[in-house]
Parts: C-alpha cells; structure tokens; sequence
C-alpha cells in the first residue's frame, strides 16, 4: 500500500440532523492531525467540511481547502484554517482535491458529496487510479448508496469486483485501517464492459 501524506475528504456543506456525524467528523479531524496527514478538503467553513478542517487546524495539522471562486464570493470560504486554493469551477476543484491526495474519504453529505463520490469511485472502476476510497457509513448513513451498486451489479450493468473499489466503515476508528487494507482494483472492472 502507498503511504498515506494526504486524505481527500469530501462531505456536506451541511451539519444533517443527525449529531453522530459532526462528532465524528470532529474525531476524524483530531485523527487526521495526530497522524500528521494533511486534510485535503472543499475549503468552505461551514457544514461537515468546516468542522473537519477546523479540528484538524486546531490540533496543528496541516489543511489545503479547494473551492471554486463563485463559493468564495458567497463567503463560505475558510481562509483560517490553512491554505486556501482558488479554482475556476467545480470540476477544476474536484480534479485538484484528488490530485493532491493520496487517498479518497467520503462522510456523509449531499447532492455534491454524492457527485464527488460516484466520479472518484467511476475513475477507479477505468482504472485511471489505485487511491484507496472509504466511506464512513455513520448511523447508516451510506446504506442506500451500498444497495444501489450491488443493485448495478445484481442488474448485470457492473461485474461483482466494482465492490472492491470503495471499502465501506461505520466508525471513525476503522477509517486508516480500511484505506491500509485497500484492495487494488481488478482490472475486470474495466474490461468486462469491453
């Protein structure tokens, strides 16, 4: 396995109603910065994403926040917690989270962290990379996700190997040993659409 220098985290701009998961993107946060791994994030200050940033900056860790130029004129940008790289879209910002991470971490969110989580699990299915991607299932949060690939796979549109390209945990203790033990992906997961 790579070693791990930096975590790409991609989660909501939104807290959710549910408390479990802000505490465990705080805990994640105080994870991250222990282990001297630098956050990679979508650089607002706000929801899941500014809690994690927050924690790892305030216990000392190193953070690169990424965010479009339109979101830093709503003013959620957050130029406090580290480094802050400007982009000039949101396809720009994808492509530079995942270009300076090592590994791929996705905690619960919406529309955007679904988006960010199909299009990284989708590069790895054409094998255009090999980063360990985890999803931090907290109170079930990820289950609809989970049964909807194995859906595309029971439906014959996905060979049975796309389940190893995303490992799936429901503490935030289980998160570094799940992207140690990442599986590469088979090359069948390409190859069987050809």
């Amino acid at each position: 396995m790579i070693d791990i220098e930096s975590i790409c985290v991609f989660c909501g701009s939104k807290k959710g109603v549910d408390p479990t998961h802000a505490q465990a993107a705080r805990d994640f946060g105080q994870a991250i910065a222990a282990r001297g791994v630098k956050l990679i994030y979508g650089g607002g200050r706000i929801g899941l994403m500014g809690i994690i940033a927050n924690e790892v900056a305030r216990n000392n860790g190193a953070v690169t926040g990424v965010i479009p130029d339109f979101l830093m004129h709503l003013e959620v940008g957050n130029p406090d917690a580290g480094e802050l790289i400007i982009t000039e879209s949101m396809h720009t910002r994808k492509a530079q989270m995942f270009q300076l991470s090592d590994a791929i971490v996705i905690f619960p969110g919406g529309l955007g962290t679904l988006d960010e989580a199909f299009e990284v699990i989708t590069w790895k299915q054409l094998c255009q990379h090999k980063k360990p991607i985890v999803l931090v299932d907290i109170n079930g949060y990820w289950k609809a996700f989970n049964d909807l690939i194995h859906s595309i796979v029971d439906g014959g549109y996905a060979h049975k190997k796309v389940l190893d390209l995303f490992s799936v945990v429901q503490r935030v203790e289980d998160i570094f040993s799940a992207i140690t033990n990442a599986p590469c992906p088979n090359q069948v997961v390409l190859t069987s659409h050809l």
